[in-house]
């Protein structure tokens, strides 16, 4: 039987100047968290991307990380969105926990699984995972 208030539903955004990182993140009391969608774009396009994440499923909460350009992130974000709750949360120590994050997602195959994952860099960019680390700080209380 699911209770009231017990799942909740998240976009969580790392702003930048050049890209943003997005993660659309489900909280469910009997599985934990779970990546519905994660995504990288420009400033220019989170307008667009919070209404696609929206009809992906509905959330009630956006989180922001409070680091380079939040500012002008929560300005879009209030003027596009104003009936949904803002959080601006710290963002420190979230671009190391990202890649190892990257890692869990994207398993690493031959010789590169011997490796500690602190130890390689991801191919792309992981602004996406640190959304996904600011969603469960908030989420899971961490």
């Amino acid at each position: 039987m699911r209770r009231a208030g017990m799942d909740k539903t998240v976009l969580a955004i790392d702003p930048g100047r050049v890209k943003c990182g997005v993660a659309l993140v489900f909280r469910s009391q009997e599985s934990g968290l779970k990546l519905l969608w994660h995504d990288i774009v420009s400033p220019d396009e989170l307008v667009y991307t919070l209404f696609e994440t929206f009809a992906i499923q509905p959330f009630e909460t956006i989180i922001i990380g409070g680091g380079t350009n939040s500012g002008p992130v929560v300005h879009t974000v209030r003027e596009a969105m104003p009936s949904l709750g803002i959080l601006v949360v710290d963002e420190q120590d979230t671009s190391l926990q990202a890649r190892e994050r990257y890692w869990e997602f994207n398993p690493r195959k031959g010789w590169r699984r011997f490796l500690p994952a602190t130890l390689q860099v991801p191919p792309v960019p992981v602004d996406d995972y640190v959304a996904y680390i600011l969603a469960e700080r908030v989420l899971l209380g961490g």
